[in-house]
């Protein structure tokens, strides 16, 4: 009988033995695979499978909150863009393996999972509401990208020149455009004359008179260096613009006032529902703007009044003028519909720009008729060979 019972109680200390590895190893395996705050920052950089291909770099630091929680910050960088720094992440969070951070300034986000040795994140990089593959590798020393540093602006009382610029017809096969600084040049891909003349003088289409049709067809590509060093600020790119026209375009013109229906641009009934900007009040605004069914959504920051009136004015039947008397700068996200026939079917849909502005920014635009400056085109003609 003690033989038996000495048996059993062997074989039950075995069991007990058996079952605390089993638990140890549990509870280790279960550590091993939960990231750590120390394998999330850092710098991290991947290619983003987009076309074209863009080199991405995140840099991610760590503090903590009340009760020792971590709380991460990031920086993003598109080494691949016209602005080298992105802007800082207004929204970070790591939950188990899966990170997500958004920017809001550009539209963007990223959903992704980190392995569990801490040294790559797989995942997908969305834009505008398009999605692209983007692997980030944790990275230390030499192995990491080198980020340029951010170009100085214009002195404010600058009024530059163009020390070279060559205009020629856009390629047809190409997709995208854009118009502004790019590091020391001044480009503008895929645009018409008509674009460059609302920039330039700030106005809107309908207040262009005599204006031959090609203007409204016809895509050029502009690339030219100003003869001031530095980031030209808008009323400098808008002077660009226009010695532009003038000397390779042959613009001549001239100002009259006609009576025409304008968007007055004005404050709401409660009051704006805008961000002051943290940024530099003498630097430039930052504007990012996506289509996505049907839908245009808009951010801007460190943005004035008259730089949303002239925006606005590039999305609108008519001309806009600020008369909010709002003075500063904000930061601010706009989201309307413009196209009802192609927006989801399931009730989310944005409304309509001018629900929009006064929903979202406590702003609202009346129609109004008033004498307006127009701009009588005497002369503009297609540039000859560079």
């Amino acid at each position: 009988m003690r033989i038996r019972f000495l048996q059993r109680t062997a074989l039950l200390a075995g069991a007990i033995v058996l079952l605390t590895v089993m638990m140890l190893t549990a509870c280790t395996t279960a550590y091993a695979q939960t990231p750590s705050t120390g394998q999330l920052a850092g710098d991290w950089q991947g290619t983003m499978q987009a076309d074209p291909a863009q080199r991405i770099v995140l840099k991610i630091t760590v503090g903590s909150e009340a009760g020792g929680k971590p709380s991460w910050k990031a920086v993003m960088y598109n080494l691949d863009s016209h602005k080298p720094s992105e802007g800082r992440a207004t929204e970070i969070s790591l939950e188990g393996d899966a990170l997500h951070f958004a920017i809001a300034a550009v539209d963007v986000s990223y959903d992704g999972k980190l392995s569990p040795d801490g040294g790559t994140i797989a995942g997908e990089w969305t834009e505008g509401g398009h999605a692209h593959p983007l692997t980030l590798a944790h990275v230390t020393g030499d192995a990491a990208w080198t980020i340029p540093a951010e170009n100085k602006s214009m002195p404010t009382n600058a009024d530059p020149d163009w020390e070279v610029v060559t205009v020629r017809p856009s390629d047809p096969n190409e997709k995208g455009s854009m118009l502004g600084p790019e590091g020391r040049q001044v480009l503008v891909k895929r645009h018409t004359v008509e674009t460059m003349l609302l920039v330039g003088y700030d106005v809107h289409k309908k207040q262009l008179i005599n204006a031959p049709d090609w203007i409204a067809t016809d895509r050029w590509d502009v690339t030219g260096v100003p003869d001031v060093p530095g980031t030209p600020h808008v009323p400098q790119l808008q002077s660009l613009m226009r010695k532009l026209l003038v000397e390779r375009f042959g613009l001549v013109s001239h100002t009259e006032q006609r009576e025409i229906p304008v968007y007055a641009l004005r404050v709401a009934k409660g009051g704006p529902k805008l961000e002051k900007s943290a940024g530099d009040p003498n630097g430039q605004p930052n504007e990012n703007d996506s289509e996505s069914g049907g839908q245009r959504a808009m951010r801007m920051t460190n943005a004035k009044m008259g730089e949303l009136a002239l925006l606005l004015k590039m999305f609108l039947d008519r001309p806009v003028v600020d008369q909010t008397g709002l003075t500063g700068r904000y930061d601010f996200a706009l989201k309307w519909t413009f196209d009802e026939t192609t927006v989801p079917a399931d009730g989310s849909a944005a409304p309509s720009v001018f629900t929009a502005i006064q929903e979202q920014l406590g702003l609202k635009l009346e129609p109004v008729k008033t004498a307006t400056d127009v701009m009588v085109i005497d002369k503009i003609e297609k540039p000859g060979a560079n």
